[in-house]
């Protein structure tokens, strides 16, 4: 099955609907990859439970880059609803920022967990597969890309929140459909 080179949009107002859908199972997704590691904490170290939360935490988290690379193929693809009124050429380039920013996080840290485990030297899980390391195995590099995982992960719950809040506030405040192109019906 292959990607029409444009997905026309629903209407000139919303994002095709495949789009609508991708961004808020992506937003699930991360909720959940954020869930699993933040919740291990509950557990004892090295008890079962913990360890199914990293497991759920590593599979969730490749299916973040899985997901997300479709979901860039999707928005490269598509035409884009304008934002009506028109914003600053200024939040437009804030915005342009921000989705950049997403996309590299979206990417960025399942590789990072990928990096981690196979420096490690342990079993990359998916689903019932296991994965090639990307690495050779290396305990102080992997410790390293672990500082900056753990960094990078708290940069994204700013990342995160500060993407609902401009849609809050495009949508309450400017009153523009910014946040309606990507609202489900």
């Amino acid at each position: 099955m292959s990607i029409p080179k444009a997905l026309p949009t629903v209407s000139d107002e919303r994002y095709h609907k495949l789009s609508i859908g991708l961004h808020w199972f992506m937003l699930m997704l991360l909720i959940a990859v954020y869930a699993c590691i933040e919740l291990r904490e509950i557990f004892p170290k090295g008890s079962d439970p913990r360890k199914a939360m990293k497991m759920w935490h590593f599979m969730l988290g490749l299916s973040v880059f899985a997901f997300a690379l479709l979901r860039l193929i999707v928005r490269l693809r598509q035409t884009t609803p304008a934002i009506i009124p028109t914003p600053p050429a200024w939040q437009e380039r804030i915005a342009k920022i921000m989705h950049i920013a997403l996309y590299c996080l979206m990417l960025g840290m399942p590789i990072g967990g990928w990096m981690i485990l196979s420096g490690e030297a342990q079993i990359i899980p998916f689903f019932g597969l296991e994965l090639p390391p990307l690495i050779a195995p290396n305990k102080e590099l992997a410790d390293t890309i672990e500082d900056l995982h753990v960094t990078f992960g708290k940069v994204g719950y700013f990342l995160i929140g500060l993407h609902a809040l401009a849609g809050l506030y495009h949508h309450y405040i400017v009153k523009d459909n910014t946040l309606k192109r990507m609202l489900p019906h």
